[in-house]
């Protein structure tokens, strides 16, 4: 079984874990194998605000965990380092007779950095000699496949049956998914308004990306759900002078997944916007593979899920155009594998040398990306219940948010039409007053308010907030 593991550095991968057996200790455990010095600052967790801890005492089955499972954690940064050598000892005859599957050299476990055999030389003695477990003396690769242990070095004594199963492993049979799982995704006009006009500020030509958060909806056959995208929240990032973005550390992660749990919200999908490419280049490798991910997480696993991927470019008239497309599920298990890779064409993915694709019946080594989307159609709604007013958070060409803004929107109470409760309900403005209110607290019966018009919101807060904003007069 393969976790992933997100932390505040990058995404590991723990691979060969017993999927019946394995508890959170043997990620530890996987984990201290090539980084034995890390120290963790928040325990694995089910959220990326490390809120919600994985059971040490329960398996990881037991806990909803399966192949390609991501769980999140913060590690000091300064004892991340990868040990080249993972143990300063080395196997004498050959490994456990045991072992059953290979795995990437990257990935081994420690010991299988050095193979130590006894030849027998032609005046009879024995001499011990070191061999590396990936390439023979001359550097040619002696693996079963790119970068894996020989089959001797695995196993001594191999059935065909173990074979051909283990060779399945890596091997994909590539064809596109019929239908998408969600019948439609419906997105908030004023908040992809506001999106589509940022990046009109630089005429496209630069990427962006934000998140989706919303509701998910039975559709019209049990088979499908409807994605309801309420918000968008645009996480630190930077424009890639090569093309696409840069994903930076976001402290305010587990702030924004607590605010839409509060609000009865959680990430239905993300939107990036792109300059206009040719007809048919839908999306490059590197968003195919983060859209990969991204489903890999929503869905704890290979498994389907309603989460969606939105496109935003502009045409040659000048108006903005929206697709939404979901990743096939061969996509997540290659991805989750990490069988795919970024290469020089941006409008294929390439196949990892470990592993073999097989496209219309012969090995190919790479794909092209358009066999991995299924169209989700789009429709439009304005939402009952969010308005998109404040500031977005992390946008350079815009001003930082301030109490200036909060109190220009909270302003408009009483005139318009506007109730104090419909300016609050802003989900770029409830993310702001968390920095100011407790989010334990004052923040759960907020949202309640918000979320539920029917509950009115405790003068107390009104007070408070009108206090945090500087408006005289109350509210």
């Amino acid at each position: 079984m393969l976790i992933r593991v997100r932390t505040n550095v990058g995404l590991w991968r723990v691979e060969l874990l017993d999927g019946s057996s394995a508890k959170s200790d043997d990620i530890y455990k996987t984990i201290a194998i090539t980084r034995p010095t890390v120290a963790y600052q928040a325990p694995l967790s089910f959220d990326p605000g490390c809120t919600q801890p994985i059971n040490p005492n329960l398996t990881l089955a037991a806990q909803n965990l399966g192949h390609g499972s991501m769980v999140h954690c913060r590690v000091d940064p300064a004892t991340t380092i990868e040990a080249k050598a993972p143990s300063a000892s080395v196997d004498v005859d050959v490994p456990d007779s045991n072992a059953v599957s290979a795995a990437p050299a990257s990935s081994t476990a420690a010991g299988t950095t050095l193979i130590t055999r006894r030849k027998i030389l032609p005046d009879g003695t024995i001499q011990l000699v070191h061999e590396n477990s990936v390439t023979d003396a001359k550097g040619r690769d002696r693996g079963f496949r790119k970068g894996m242990l020989s089959l001797r070095d695995m196993k001594m004594h191999w059935t065909l049956a173990e074979f051909t199963a283990m060779d399945a492993q890596y091997t994909f049979q590539i064809k596109r998914q019929d239908e998408a799982w969600s019948e439609n995704v419906s997105l908030d006009s004023s908040s992809c308004n506001n999106f589509q006009n940022y990046l009109r500020n630089f005429k496209f030509q630069r990427q962006r990306f934000g998140y989706l958060y919303g509701t998910f909806e039975q559709g019209e056959t049990n088979e499908k759900t409807k994605v309801r995208a309420e918000c968008i929240y645009e996480p630190p990032q930077e424009a890639n002078p090569s093309g696409g973005f840069i994903h930076l550390h976001d402290d305010d992660e587990g702030k924004v997944e607590n605010l839409a749990s509060m609000l009865g919200l959680k990430r239905v999908g993300w939107i990036f916007g792109h300059p206009p490419r040719e007809k048919g280049f839908q999306f490059s490798s590197s968003e195919v593979i983060m859209a990969a991910e991204l489903q890999l997480e929503a869905a704890n696993g290979v498994e389907p899920t309603g989460f969606v991927s939105v496109k935003v470019t502009v045409g040659d008239d000048g108006h903005a155009s929206f697709e939404a497309f979901q990743i096939s599920k061969l996509c997540m298990e290659m991805v989750a594998e990490q069988a795919l890779e970024v290469g020089a064409k941006p409008g294929f993915c390439y196949v990892n040398e470990s592993f073999t694709a097989i496209q219309e019946g012969k090995e190919s080594t790479t794909v092209e990306n358009n066999f991995f989307l299924t169209l989700v159609p789009i429709v439009q709604h304005q939402s009952k219940i969010f308005i998109c007013q404040f500031p977005f958070a992390n946008r350079d060409l815009e001003p930082q948010q301030t109490m200036d803004d909060l109190k220009r929107q909270l302003a408009k109470s009483g005139s318009q039409g506007w109730s104090f409760i419909d300016l609050l309900s802003d989900f770029n403005l409830l993310l702001y007053l968390c920095h100011f209110l407790d989010v334990d607290i004052d923040m759960p019966n907020i949202c309640r308010s918000v979320s539920n018009r029917d509950i009115p919101l405790d003068d107390g807060y009104k007070l408070i907030i009108s206090g945090i904003a500087g408006l005289e007069g109350g509210y």
